[in-house]
Formats: C-alpha cells, sequence, structure tokens
C-alpha cells in the first residue's frame, strides 16, 4: 500500500530524506521512529505530496499518479493536532469534510462512524471548541472512515493523550488495520509503537538505521536498540 524508494530530500545543500527505501503492506502499522530533525515529518509531507521529493519515487495503493494526487484518491493523513472547525459540531465536521470530496453522506450514516470510533454521543452534536485531543483524534479517524481512505498517515497520534485515550486510540487503529489498512505511524512513544505495531523503522540523519518485526523482540529489547542506535550515531 506504501512503496517508498530511493527517496531523497535536501534543503540549503542538508540531506534531511537520503535515499530511503519503505515499504508498508495491507493490514500492516509501521511505526517510524527518530529524534527530532531526523527526517520524519519531511518523509511524510513528502509521501503527501505536501512536498516535492529532490528524487526518488512514491507509490500509494499501487497509484501512478503523482503523490498529491494519490494521496486525495487513498489516503487520509492525521496530525499530532486535528484541526476541525471549532464552531461545527463533530457531525457537521464530518460532513463538511465530505461535501468537499464531492461526496454527500447521510447524518445516521455520520454518527455510525463516530460511534465505532467511539466519540461519546453527547458529542456528536456538539461544538467542536469543546473537544478534547482524543475526541478530536477520533473525529479525524472518521474522517478516514468517511473517505474510504486505504493509507493513513499518523503523526504523532498519542503525544499529549491520557494513557486511557491512548490505549482507546491504539485499539481503534488496530481495528482499522485488520481490516486492511496500511498504517504509518511517525512516533517518539516507543512503549505504543511496541505495542501496536507489526514493523518499525528508525531514521536518522535521513536514512533508516534499523529496521524491525516488533513480535521479535522482548519487552525493552526495542528501546536498547533505539539507545545502541543513537549512541552509534552521536
Amino acid at each position: 500500500m506504501i512503496e517508498i524508494a530511493q527517496l531523497s530530500k535536501r534543503y540549503d545543500g542538508r540531506s534531511v530524506v537520503d535515499g530511503l527505501n519503505l515499504r508498508v503492506d495491507s493490514g500492516e502499522i509501521y511505526a517510524l521512529l527518530g529524534p527530532n530533525g531526523a527526517g520524519k515529518s519531511t518523509t511524510i509531507g513528502c509521501l503527501l505530496g505536501f512536498i516535492e521529493a529532490d528524487a526518488g519515487s512514491i507509490r500509494l495503493a499501487g497509484s501512478t499518479l503523482a503523490p498529491a494526487q494519490a494521496a486525495v484518491e487513498h489516503a487520509a493523513y492525521i496530525a499530532e493536532n486535528v484541526a476541525l472547525y471549532e464552531r461545527l459540531s463533530g457531525v457537521e465536521n464530518v460532513e463538511f469534510f465530505m461535501r468537499l470530496l464531492g461526496i454527500k453522506p447521510r447524518r445516521r450514516d455520520i454518527e455510525t462512524l463516530l460511534e465505532r470510533a467511539g466519540l461519546p454521543e453527547h458529542a456528536w452534536h456538539r461544538m467542536a471548541c469543546g473537544y478534547s485531543k482524543g475526541m478530536r483524534q477520533k473525529v479525524g479517524i472518521v474522517m478516514a472512515l468517511a473517505k474510504g481512505a486505504q493509507v493513513l498517515v499518523l503523526d504523532e497520534p498519542t503525544s499529549g493523550l491520557d494513557p486511557e485515550a491512548s490505549v482507546a486510540f491504539g485499539t481503534l487503529v488496530r481495528s482499522l488495520a485488520d481490516d486492511g489498512a496500511a498504517v504509518l505511524m511517525a512516533t517518539h512513544d516507543l512503549f505504543r509503537a511496541q505495542e501496536l505495531a507489526d514493523r518499525c523503522g528508525m531514521l536518522v540523519g535521513g536514512r533508516l538505521a534499523g529496521e524491525w518485526k516488533l513480535g521479535e523482540l522482548n519487552a525493552g529489547e526495542l528501546e536498547r536498540n533505539y539507545l545502541d542506535i543513537l549512541a552509534r550515531s552521536a
């Protein structure tokens, strides 16, 4: 579902992403790890067509379209802080988003998706200005569901969430992957990555410095591997 080959991007002569190869299959959650400045955000920007790569290729869901067009067709992006129209309700935000895509959803269908995402019923028709971060992320997931996105790109999705909200969000993302979505999750949260992802890779200086199948690691091994790579690259 996600194929990145020899992706490179430079800024002011400095390599931010350097010959990156990455693949995420249908039904898989891939955690992209790395310190600040490692190239995670630039990789996501190139993947979604926000940033033009200097070299390499990107394919989403097998599409031969340019990344920006392919992302509109096949992907959904859930930022660290999901932006909603503050004076619209959760239902109205999803409805407005879908109409921008040329889709006229029934309100009952939106409510069904909000229920699946775990947004409390009392919040469905309440203005988003009173939503917590976790509630906003659930609305973001509903937008992805309503769109029928095959690829989900998550940027620090559990940052700032309390433990209960973080577990609930992880359970929801796992269910989407089990339904066939490919999930790329950029995160600093090693614990949640270990718990949720199928595979993970660590970016350092724009290169994939390590990659692991998380089912093959014991508790604590991911953290040790992460710290060892950081120490070697210092």
